[in-house]
């Protein structure tokens, strides 16, 4: 596959360089920079591939397409690539009991009013043995089919991988779609599937708050019915919500990043609390990434931007995985750190 060459290739020249597949598709398509230099998106009008942090005062990276090579290829995956499901994963660090009390904080401060949801989040490094990005890669895409899977790179940035079930924006013209998601359970074939109050309680507060925030800068908001949404052997809720912006994407970006389902809200309350007392950065981790006004075959416009979950930076010959849920005034501290080991089996058990 000529893609998968161009990434080895880009790699040893230290090269700037994405690759990524929509869900449901077959399609890969990269952007293989020219240069090393680093381009920056300040007001989301640029032309390219985006990559936003979760601290949305910080500034985005760009990889222009007019500095980039363009590559479209069809990638049929096989059985081969597909790896099991694993039940244990040997971590050089869990934390168990620092994001125990992490969970317990943030159930002490909604109780006391700060805000109403709070998505607290951890680190987990992995020692590596023989990685190839180029297989790793390929597990990614056999493995979630129904999720946007990339790798991406930068020499003065790092090397990150993912495939995340989140749909940010997807806007053509000046309609656009998203979707709020929240709730995570292990799939089970021999069970039916339920969700408790908490989960739906949860669901319904972060869709309200996205359809108020959107009534800013949108009209013609359609929201649909609620739906559990599986992905590799999770099942999350999910809600879709559709609309017309009033002016531009940059309008909608900034009043849906950061989302609930990744931050909080009140977000700048949940957000400060998430920077004050998280103890690590989580860089691009639940930022978003995606096309960026990217002109197609009829002269029209679009961007297509997903949230950064269920994704690992490669470095130093670790990968550091990153993991989170939604805390409430009913969250369980215990339960909150068996979901985020659930959780962190999906980029896990690529690596092996």
């Amino acid at each position: 596959m000529k893609i998968f060459k161009e990434i080895e290739s880009s790699l040893k020249d230290d090269l700037p360089f994405v690759a990524y597949r929509k869900p449901n598709s077959k399609e890969v398509k990269s952007f293989f920079q020219n240069n090393a230099a680093l381009y920056l998106s300040n007001d989301f009008i640029e032309e390219g591939f985006v990559f936003a942090p979760f601290d949305n005062s910080k500034q985005s990276i760009l990889i222009p397409s007019k500095q980039s090579r363009i590559f479209k290829e069809s990638v049929d995956v096989s059985e081969g690539d597909k790896t099991k499901v694993l039940d244990n994963y040997d971590s050089l660090n869990s934390n168990e009991k620092n994001h125990i009390e992490l969970v317990k904080k943030g159930v002490d401060a909604i109780l006391k009013n700060y805000f109403k949801k709070v998505v607290l989040s951890r680190k987990e490094l992995v020692e590596l043995n023989g990685f190839d990005v180029v297989t790793i890669y390929q597990r990614l895409l056999a493995n979630y089919p129904a999720a946007f899977c990339y790798v991406w790179f930068h020499p003065k940035v790092g090397l990150w991988m993912g495939a995340t079930p989140e749909t940010l924006l997807e806007i053509n013209k000046n309609e656009f779609s998203t979707m709020s998601l929240a709730g995570t359970q292990v799939y089970n074939a021999e069970k039916e599937i339920s969700w408790g109050e908490k989960e739906l309680d949860e669901q319904q507060l972060v869709t309200d708050y996205i359809t108020d925030r959107l009534q800013e800068v949108s009209v013609d908001l359609k929201v649909k019915q609620l739906e559990t949404f599986k992905i590799g052997n999770l099942l999350h809720l999910r809600t879709k919500i559709s609309g017309k912006a009033k002016s531009n994407i940059a309008s909608v970006i900034r009043v849906l990043h950061p989302t609930p389902a990744v931050c909080g809200f009140p977000m700048q309350e949940s957000k400060t609390f998430i920077l004050e007392n998280e103890n690590y950065n989580r860089s691009f981790y639940t930022g978003f990434l995606g096309e960026l006004n990217i002109s197609k075959e009829n002269d029209e416009i679009s961007s297509s931007l997903y949230v950064n979950l269920r994704c690992m930076q490669i470095k130093e010959s670790k990968a550091i995985l990153y993991v989170g849920g939604g805390i409430t005034k009913d969250s369980n501290p215990e339960k909150e750190w068996e979901e985020t080991k659930v959780k962190s089996l999906a980029m896990k058990q690529v690596l092996q």
